[in-house]
């Protein structure tokens, strides 16, 4: 008899989840449409303005610059204000902050506008993690994680199909003041939409219910001495290192994918979208695989393998023979490196208690933010006078070094796979 498929075993799994999990994945699906209009088209929105790209760079550095100094105090008062109110203001500010960033095109009122961006995203993220161990239970935890991923691609999919449309529409409606497609009129109007998305995004997270004593309100209030020695003891020192490396690598290249596509291939909107489509679409089908192989491999050697497997296409994108490899290799590589993120944060969480758990992901995102706050800069930088194919090699490289860190660091810390410790989440 045929096996029922993994997405099948999924879905009958789904009912376990907890009403708050519910509400929290309705949220993502709605934002996760949100944010692939704005990341398909913030880019060459700016550009459409004149802007160069070592601006570009620039905006794209100062939220990762804001969460490198203000993450550990968000994770802290994360853990101390709960976390629906944390995902609450953090989806508020992101909505203010994006309108902002499309009234003016004054460089001042952008940078305004990304810092503020920086500090919502910041103290959104730093919930996630901690949100999802609190409303899920520990027989469903890795398929929540899993899920959350996978639906945040998956609506990308609807999102950056629509998003590739939606300026020869909007261009249509905007003809009587002589803009065009690609005007920055037509690019200003999609990512105010993006804005408004956000806010509806918001309203699923309104009805979810705290418990009375409060989603972290109940930890001990650590002090400065306290946070220090929890981030640097030895294993959360090791949690956080690989991020430092995929931190710096992505930070380099992949927020200008879009660019290095229209540039090298010269593709219109209407099939840049389409392209950023499928990705979403492999990346969040392979993320449901994410939880099967961690039940064979566990967690670890499952992230540790998918992210060497996505090295060559990589290289593939930008050293290819043409648009069909680039493109093929575009979405097998985000599918690979892609499945592995869930199913490392789930095993991050899992090692500290939690009352340590906001401070742990503030600390990754720390790192992480470290690379981006210095990265775009110089990404603007060499793709002014060099172009792309430097930071190909490079952030191959620095992938390379955080898996195999991954792997030396963390190679024994499972030594069954999950099949045999428990009934595994689908």
């Amino acid at each position: 008899m045929r096996q029922p498929s993994v997405l099948f075993r999924f879905t009958r799994r789904l009912p376990d989840f907890e009403r708050n999990a519910w509400l929290f994945l309705f949220s993502v699906i709605i934002g996760g449409v949100s944010f692939s209009i704005y990341q398909l088209y913030f880019n060459l929105y700016v550009l459409s303005l004149g802007f160069e790209k070592d601006f570009l760079g620039v905006l794209a550095s100062i939220p990762s610059g804001v969460v490198l100094v203000l993450g550990l105090p968000l994770g802290v008062l994360a853990d101390r204000i709960g976390r629906r109110t944390s995902l609450l203001l953090g989806n508020l500010g992101v909505t203010a902050a994006t309108f902002i960033l499309v009234s003016s095109a004054s460089p001042a009122v952008m940078l305004a506008g990304v810092f503020l961006l920086g500090v919502s995203q910041a103290i959104f993220i730093l919930s996630v993690g901690p949100f999802m161990m609190t409303a899920s239970k520990e027989s469903t935890r890795t398929a929540l994680f899993s899920a959350q991923f996978g639906l945040n691609t998956l609506s990308g999919f609807a999102g950056s199909l629509l998003a590739g449309q939606l300026p020869r529409w909007l261009a249509g409606s905007l003809a009587a003041s002589g803009a065009g497609i690609e005007s920055p009129e037509a690019y200003r109007a999609v990512i105010a939409l993006s804005a408004v998305l956000t806010l509806v995004s918001t309203i699923p997270l309104w009805l979810i219910m705290e418990p009375p004593e409060g989603w972290g309100a109940s930890s001990p209030k650590a002090g400065a001495d306290q946070l220090w020695r929890q981030i640097t003891r030895p294993l959360v020192l090791k949690l956080i290192a690989p991020n430092i490396f995929i931190g710096f690598g992505a930070a380099i290249l992949i927020p200008y994918m879009n660019v290095f596509f229209k540039e090298r291939f010269d593709m219109p909107d209407d099939q840049l979208g389409m392209l950023f489509s499928l990705a979403s679409v492999t990346t969040g089908v392979a993320t449901l695989y994410g939880p099967k192989l961690a039940e064979r491999f566990g967690k670890v050697r499952a992230v540790v393998f998918t992210q060497l497997a996505s090295l060559a296409f990589m290289m593939l994108i930008g050293f290819g023979p043409g648009l069909f490899v680039a493109g093929l290799s575009f979405l097998l590589r985000g599918a690979l490196m892609n499945l592995g993120g869930p199913l490392y944060q789930a095993f991050s969480m899992e090692q500290v208690p939690d009352g340590e758990r906001a401070t742990l992901n503030s600390a990754q995102t720390l790192v992480w933010e470290l690379g981006w706050t210095v990265g775009p800069v110089l990404s603007g930088f060499v793709q002014q006078r060099y172009g792309f194919a430097p930071l190909f090699v490079a952030t191959t490289i620095f992938y390379a070094i955080a898996a195999l860190m991954t792997y030396a660091f963390f190679r024994n810390a499972e030594t069954k796979p999950i099949l045999q410790h428990e009934r595994p989440p689908f």
